[in-house]
């Protein structure tokens, strides 16, 4: 067998590239649905089976990506607050980053397991293994304090007027409706709803 032979069989035998592998994790695309307060995500066990994980496993990570809290039942997981299937994406994108990629050959092959207490990643194609945690993008920034939460009171100014004659105020990325309040005004209003980044509140 000449060299050139023998370099031809040898490509062959080698495993698929990292790219090659990122097109086998076929991911079903997000289904969502909003209903009222709520956003459901109905194929969220099809998505945890794709990526041979455990479905609330997956779920409890796209909690803390979207800083809320949810159910998980039945394949279907419901959240708290108004949130895009662009909104899923990403919170899925970040959890096989750090949950299902190899960071060392970059494949999907991994298994995911809990070694002395610790979470850790052990990649099946290239034998590497590193320990998991919560990522410090999205999530670390969705785990501070919120700006606004039910049923807490705050003292608001009053900048604007809302459709219904309720006054308006902004606190961090939220806007509050507040019933019964002027512009100008500097209130204490309770906030007795949140849907997405708007909030409804009450004088006290």
């Amino acid at each position: 067998m000449n060299y050139d032979s023998a370099l031809d069989r040898a490509y062959e035998s080698l495993p698929d590239s990292p790219a090659e592998a990122g097109d086998r994790l076929q991911v079903p695309d997000p289904e969502g649905q909003t209903d009222g307060a709520f956003t459901r995500l109905t194929n969220l066990g099809a998505i945890a089976d794709a990526l041979s994980r455990e479905p609330e496993h997956v779920h409890r990570s796209i909690q803390r990506e979207l800083g809320t809290n949810g159910q998980f039942e039945n394949g279907v997981a419901r959240y708290n607050g108004s949130f895009s299937v662009a909104d899923f994406d990403e919170a899925i994108d970040e959890y096989i980053a750090e949950y299902v990629t190899c960071s060392e050959c970059g494949l999907p092959d991994t298994v995911l397991k809990t070694e002395n207490g610790i979470d850790m990643l052990r990649c099946q194609a290239c034998g590497a293994f590193r320990p998991v945690e919560k990522r410090s993008g999205s999530a670390s920034r969705q785990q501070s304090r919120p700006d606004v939460e039910e049923g807490e009171t705050y003292e608001l100014k009053i900048t604007g007027t809302g459709r219904k004659g309720d006054g308006v105020a902004e606190k961090g990325k939220y806007t509050i409706f507040v019933s019964g309040a002027q512009e100008g005004d500097v209130v204490n209003a309770y906030v007795h709803n949140i849907s997405g980044d708007l909030a409804f509140a009450r004088l006290t």
